[in-house]
């Protein structure tokens, strides 16, 4: 395996976690996959009918964080998102 690779798998973590987006405008939730991650932000994985705004809060269980998320692209059932910080569940989200 060549440095390169390694150091880029230090830097965004492969993992498969359950998430929520959580769009408060509405109280709606998605379900998603994390399918990577790292300090900036993450690759998520959705239902390809999914109605994502472009700015939501990420939540994720395992983890009991919310991240304030800005979409930065879409393919097909992938979204790449920034996280712009964090901040609790929402009162109004049972999960």
């Amino acid at each position: 395996m060549n440095g390169g690779k390694e150091s880029r798998e230090q830097r965004r973590r492969r993992v498969l976690k359950g998430a929520s987006i959580l769009s408060g405008i509405s109280n709606s939730e998605v379900k998603c996959t994390v399918r990577n991650m790292h300090s900036q932000g993450a690759e998520l994985q959705v239902s390809i009918d999914a109605r994502v705004p472009n700015e939501f809060l990420l939540y994720i269980p395992t983890d009991g964080v919310g991240y304030k998320t800005v979409v930065q692209w879409r393919r097909g059932d992938k979204l790449g998102v920034m996280f712009l910080g964090t901040e609790p569940k929402p009162h109004w989200h049972y999960g």
